[in-house]
């Protein structure tokens, strides 16, 4: 898992960033009104909508924003009607990626997100190409100093955690995503904050890149990542934390 809990923080800080400018607020809001459309406008009975309500509490978007975007979606107020798309291909260093999008017209985001891929050195790749090298999984981050390994163990495992591990100065609890919000109250009631909860798709092998490849890599990724029906980039790539830094300090 090397580099992969470091990007999570950068994408988190990136995040922070992105919410003050209101970017991160268009994505979060058509995430929020997908999920109460596909399984209604509940968060105590819709975990999707749960999930996504919480991002957008994580980025202070104010509860009149989220309140819209579920109606939206229940069909209680106008809205566009955004559809999932999925696309596959590699990156360099024969990097995977999968990219999630939510769109209202596939073709013109398949012909953007292909432009994308081949300007920046990957390339787009058949529907299962890369699907196969993901599992879908609960990923919780929290810092180190505001706990121990043994008292988040024996908090976290009973509730459903699959795994902890130390990377860096941060713990990462990978769970089933049956038994993410099971985790993440167990740790509410400890009062323990996390930097970043999700449901993700982590990868199941990682490809080392370094150099060059490395920062075109991650070019890409940010690339793909800014694109307004983007929700979320998964990539299987292991980049060494430093190169990360210096990286991620380079394009800001």
């Amino acid at each position: 898992m090397s580099g992969h809990s470091k990007w999570a923080g950068i994408k988190h800080k990136k995040a922070a960033q992105d919410a003050k400018r209101g970017k991160i607020f268009t994505k979060i809001i058509r995430e929020i009104t997908v999920a109460a459309r596909e399984g209604g406008g509940n968060p105590d009975t819709n975990a999707a909508l749960r999930t996504a309500i919480d991002r957008a509490k994580a980025v202070n978007m104010p509860s009149d924003n989220i309140e819209k975007a579920i109606k939206r979606g229940t069909g209680e107020l106008p809205g566009v009607n955004y559809e999932t798309a999925i696309f596959e291909g590699y990156g360099p260093g024969g990097v995977a990626i999968l990219v999630e999008t939510l769109t209202d017209n596939k073709n013109r985001t398949s012909a953007e997100i292909r432009n994308i891929f081949s300007k920046r050195g990957g390339n787009m790749a058949g529907s299962g190409s890369v699907a196969w090298l993901f599992t879908k999984k609960g990923y919780i981050l929290i810092d180190r100093s505001k706990t121990t390994e043994d008292e988040l163990f024996s908090l976290v495992i009973d509730a459903g955690a699959e795994d902890i591990r130390q990377e860096g100065s941060n713990f990462e609890i990978i769970t089933n995503p049956k038994d993410f919000e099971n985790v993440k109250n167990v740790l509410k009631s400890k009062n323990l904050e996390w930097d970043m909860a999700e449901i993700t798709m982590l990868p199941n092998s990682y490809v080392k890149v370094t150099g060059p490849e490395a920062k075109q890599l991650l070019s890409l990724v940010e690339a793909l990542e800014e694109h307004d029906d983007c929700q979320h980039v998964y990539a299987n790539f292991d980049i060494p934390d430093e190169e990360l830094e210096k990286i991620a300090g380079d394009s800001k």
